[in-house]
């Protein structure tokens, strides 16, 4: 039986907590509670420990199991994060990494899928600073359930009432449910640039900063996979989670993928592995002088090509082609070249996705003929978009 973590934070809305624990536990979760201390002005622990026959959590330094630490026990053991009602302060506590009570402490330490769903005086809600919380929960890929259009408790009129509980239940049940997509199976990620030695100090390299590439791991985590990942130097920084090895050439990034590749069950190429090597890097630091300094490069390996040989049947190997125009003519070529199962298309040109951006927008063909579009994204939303659209696993939309 899934847990979820049911938190209830201030807001007058948190009488309907109490129904929303009880249809949870009607769709089959074991549900726990874990109240802020404003909430507890509304509803009391005892009301849920009575619903849920489990404690119920306030201070951040309570220990239902003496010795235990109950913030991070509990974490590690949901399947699911429900915050409902959420107020404006808990929004911009969680974006801003605050932990200063039980809740936002448990949200700190919890890897998995969170679901949200706000409820405060409209203004409030229309706020700038709580739009811009929701912008970057959001990226993270926190899931919303917007709250309805109505009367709210101080008596005024708009959007910031908590949405229905059937709504909240069927949300959380997809975040669940997508959480179970990949379960059991290997995913296999190439991540980043590689950097290719002129000497002891210079390298050749790319744009790429690896936030596709970690995005693709935490999208996977989420949907329940064992995950690798092979990544070239990038600051990105990677789920703990995972396993990371990290690599520096396009030589290095072979070998090290060829050890993870044959028993993994997708292998998702994104890093931007540089087509070219120098035939020779020099030892040491090549001092400047007024002569000129000719290059010869020689081909890299097709990391991914080289994978896809390698992958065992019915592994499906899913590859990256940035395209500094619109168009996706080169990406189908690679597709069939390189004996992909999909190739996702991006264009590097546009200034607001690509590199470095902390959005994207991806066209995904499959080597069937089929093609689908991902609309401009989060890279995160962006992922488990792919993810989803490869699996045939829900409706793959993302956050």
């Amino acid at each position: 039986m899934p847990t979820i973590v049911l938190g209830v934070s201030g807001s007058v809305a948190a009488y309907r907590a109490a129904d929303l624990a009880r249809d949870l536990m009607r769709a089959e979760f074991e549900v726990r509670v874990c109240l802020t201390d404003s909430a507890e002005k509304f509803v009391t622990r005892q009301l849920f420990e009575a619903l849920t026959g489990n404690p119920c959590l306030v201070g951040a330094f309570e220990e239902p199991v003496r010795g235990r630490m109950a913030h991070i026990d509990w974490a590690r053991e949901a399947s699911c994060v429900l915050i409902a009602p959420a107020t404006a302060n808990v929004l911009a506590k969680l974006a801003h990494g605050v932990g200063d009570d039980m809740l936002t402490t448990l949200a700190l330490v919890y890897e998995g899928p969170i679901v949200i769903a706000p409820a405060m005086n409209p203004s409030m809600y229309a706020q700038k600073s709580t739009r811009e919380a929701i912008r970057i929960l959001e990226a993270r890929g926190t899931v919303f359930v917007e709250p309805s259009e109505g009367d709210v408790a101080c008596g005024e009129h708009g959007q910031g009432k908590l949405a229905s509980t059937g709504r909240i239940v069927q949300e959380t049940l997809a975040v669940v449910r997508r959480g179970e997509c990949l379960k059991g199976k290997k995913v296999l990620i190439t991540s980043g640039p590689t950097r290719e030695p002129l000497d002891d100090v210079r390298f050749l390299s790319n744009r790429s900063s690896g936030k596709m590439g970690a995005a693709l791991a935490k999208a996977s985590l989420l949907m329940g996979a064992k995950v690798s990942v092979v990544s070239g130097p990038a600051s990105e920084p990677l789920p703990l989670r995972a396993k990371v090895v990290r690599v520096r050439t396009a030589l290095e990034m072979l070998e090290a993928a060829r050890k993870e590749a044959r028993d993994a069950d997708w292998i998702i190429g994104a890093a931007a592995v540089a087509d070219y090597r120098p035939e020779q890097a020099q030892k040491g630091k090549r001092r400047r002088t007024e002569d000129s300094w000719e290059l010869r490069l020689v081909p890299n390996p097709d990391v991914l090509a080289e994978l896809a040989k390698l992958a065992k049947k019915g592994a499906r190997v899913v590859g990256f082609a940035a395209e500094p125009e619109r168009g996706t003519e080169s990406a189908k070529q690679k597709l069939a070249r390189k004996g992909l199962f999909a190739i996702a298309v991006n264009d590097v040109s546009r200034p607001d996705v690509g590199f470095e951006s902390e959005d994207n927008e991806l066209t995904l063909l499959f080597a069937d003929g089929k093609s689908e579009n991902s609309g401009k994204r989060s890279k995160l939303a962006c992922a488990l978009w792919l993810l989803g659209a490869v699996s045939n696993c829900g409706s793959g939309k993302g956050p």
